[in-house]
This record gives structure tokens, sequence and C-alpha cells, in this order.
């Protein structure tokens, strides 16, 4: 099973639970565009972190407490729209009051909301953990550590795409960045949904 195939559908997996995630990175760095190297890194790793812890707490639920995971997944819709609805709510509000501040005067992503922004572009990731149920420990651990990579170099590009667009956009790009959040959490909501 540790062939082409395993490690090609890991990839493929982190690449898709991490749009999400590059969405938000692209409107933290569209807030906060004079952001250090430090903290771009520090906020790539949170969204891996949650994206790879994610499936692996799908994966434990499916092999521990399956029946309860069922009940909880159809709130994962409306969790994600309080929270991501809650930050870019926040962020578009601070958007529209400190619109003509210089962008690098205004206060950046904090930890809390950071906290919030991994949980939900993540908690979608929980079913990843009935598609990797048939894996073995050991091979389920290896995959997400494969999403939180691919997710980590994803996440990087759009906090780097976000601050480089930051800047040029002065102080529309918090309202802009609030209107992405508040988008992808409706997206999630809609799809959870429909699908």
């Amino acid at each position: 099973m540790w062939d082409f195939r395993f490690f090609s559908t890991a990839v493929l997996l982190g690449a898709g639970l991490a749009m999400d995630a590059f969405s938000v990175s692209l409107a933290n760095g569209l807030h906060e565009p004079c952001m250090s190297k430090k903290k771009t890194c520090s906020i790539a790793g949170v969204f891996a972190f949650f994206q790879a812890l994610m499936p692996m707490i799908g994966w434990i639920c499916v092999h521990t407490i399956v029946q309860y995971f069922q009940a909880f997944a159809a709130w994962i819709p409306w969790i994600a729209l309080g929270l991501l609805g809650f930050i870019g709510g926040k962020m578009l509000i601070e958007g529209i009051k400190n619109k003509d501040e210089d962008p690098c005067a205004q206060g950046g992503v904090g930890l809390t909301a950071l906290l919030v922004q991994g949980v939900a572009t993540s908690i979608d990731a929980l079913s990843v953990g009935f598609t990797i149920a048939e894996y073995e420990w050991l091979m389920a651990l290896v995959t997400a550590g494969i999403i939180a990579a691919v997710t980590f170099g994803i996440c990087l590009a759009g906090l780097y795409l976000g601050k480089k667009f930051g800047t040029k956009l002065a102080g529309k790009a918090s309202i802009f960045g609030g209107v992405i959040l508040i988008a992808i959490g409706l997206e999630i909501f809609i799809t959870g949904l429909i699908g």
C-alpha cells in the first residue's frame, strides 16, 4: 500500500483540504500586509496543524466512536459558518472603521482569531478520517503529515499573495479580507447542506 497511488492521493487530499485555508491566508495577508516572516510561517503552521489534526481525529472516531461523530457531522457547516462569519465580520468592521489608516499600523490577526480560523477551515477535514479509515495508524499519520506539508506550502503562498496585494489595496484590504472570510463560511455552509 506504500505506493505512488498512496502518496499522490495524500497530496491531492492535502491540496483539496487546503483551499479554504489558502483563502483565509490570503485574507490574513490582505489584513496585515506588513506581517513578519516569523508570523507568516506561524500562521501557515497553525493551518497545517489543524488540517493534519482533523483527519486523525476523524480516523480515531471511525475506529472508536463512529456513531457520535455521525451525529456531530450535521453541525459542521453551521459551526464553520458561525466561526468564519464572526471573524470575517469583525475584520470587515475594522476595515470600514480604519479604511484611511496605513495598513501597517492596523492590528494583525491575533492568536484567538487564528485558532478559530484554523478550526473553522479544517473542521470539514474530520470526514477525511472516513476515507482513510482502512489505513493502519502509521499510514493515517503519514497521510496527515503530507496533508500538513501541502497545507503549509499553499497557505504560505496565500499569505504572500495577500501581503503583496494588501499594500496596494491599502485601507480596503481588511474589508476585502472580511468579505472573503464570510464568503468561505457561506460556501462551507451551503456545500455542507447540499452535499
